[in-house]
């Protein structure tokens, strides 16, 4: 057996003491983490020490202290910035950015866009509580229209930014998005992750139930998860329901595409959606994105992956071929070349 199959999750927990408060779903997220990445490890044929965990600031961006593997906790918005940077020095590395809805959204808003659009080598666990936490529930660019907060009193104006939107706007090739608290499809999303060459990010619905507590129980509570949301599986047809009796078919309108919640029963079955995540087309992810409760179940899973090559993969290659082509190259020469003069 080899030194990466051995790991469990013991492996992977720090010996910090986990400092977020009772009840918070970032716990959730933490024990999927540390629980999948014994698998990861094997799946992707790397050790621990190959694995790095960036943050930036934010409730979320405490997870590099509980994880016993390199980390770091950088500056607001710029984990993506940092771990780009780390990614293309060290590209046997494996890099995950942890990040949450107000610090990748606002301030890392173009930092993020750029990571996915590069098709960095990076995954990125984006934490959405749509609120902002470690500052005390100020709404932050997740909430939805009518919050009251403290930075709100008589309501949020602003429509919320969808991160999944965001994410194949910036032509991210691995998009996803699950629930905190679903350990099984969490270990899902993450180890295909894991196992994607480019830029993945993973939308994490996250309770705050210290200052949004239960924004998300129309559809993430147990009692509601059958009726009000659906797990895409590629070449699976788009089904929920308890005896997934129910399903999702698209028609055009006036040149539209408009997603409609029929009864299997009722139609031929070859109507009902298919999905598929591999598509070079992505206005069908971009419209299940779009949904929402009550009038239609909450998309869960992976929206979009797709191949392209990396950029840190394209940046080698080319790394490669000019010193190929030119030699090895002399710092000190090529500052003291064209352009400079000696003030004597």
């Amino acid at each position: 057996m080899s030194e990466v199959a051995e790991y469990t999750r013991k492996d992977f927990a720090s010996e910090q003491e986990v400092r977020w408060c009772p009840g918070c779903g970032d716990y959730s997220i933490l024990a999927q983490v540390q629980r999948v990445m014994p698998e990861i490890c094997i799946e992707t044929n790397q050790k621990k020490e190959d694995i790095v965990f960036i943050s930036g600031i934010g409730c979320s961006s405490r997870f590099p202290y509980y994880m016993d593997n390199f980390g770091f906790h950088t500056i607001h918005g710029r984990a993506p910035t940092i771990a780009s940077g780390l990614k293309l020095s060290r590209p046997n590395l494996q890099v995950w950015v942890v990040t949450g809805d107000g610090d990748a959204l606002s301030i890392g808003g173009n930092h993020l866009i750029h990571a996915l659009r590069r098709n960095v080598d990076l995954k990125i666990l984006l934490f959405n509580n749509q609120i902002y936490g470690l500052t005390k529930g100020q709404y932050s660019p997740t909430s939805k229209v009518g919050k009251k907060t403290k930075s709100s009193p008589l309501g949020t104006l602003e429509r919320p930014l969808n991160p999944v939107h965001l994410a194949i706007a910036s032509e991210a090739t691995f998009i996803a998005r699950a629930i905190a608290t679903e350990g099984t499809q969490m270990r899902d999303v993450l180890l295909q992750a894991a196992k994607h060459k480019g830029s993945a990010i993973i939308e994490i619905f996250q309770n705050c139930n210290v200052f949004n507590d239960g924004t998300f129980d129309a559809f993430a509570a147990k009692k509601n998860q059958l009726e009000n949301t659906v797990y895409l599986q590629h070449g699976e047809p788009v089904t929920f329901g308890k005896d997934n009796e129910k399903g999702i078919c698209i028609r055009t309108d006036h040149g539209a595409l408009e997603p409609y919640v029929v009864n299997v029963a009722d139609v031929d079955k070859s109507s009902i959606l298919v999905h598929d995540e591999q598509s070079p087309n992505a206005a069908l992810a971009y419209l299940l994105a779009q949904m929402d409760v009550p009038e239609f179940p909450v998309p869960l899973g992976v929206f979009r992956k797709i191949n392209r090559p990396s950029y840190d993969e394209l940046l080698e290659k080319q790394v490669k071929t000019a010193i190929e082509e030119r030699g090895p190259g002399d710092l000190n020469k090529y500052m003291r070349s064209a352009e400079t003069w000696t003030v004597s």
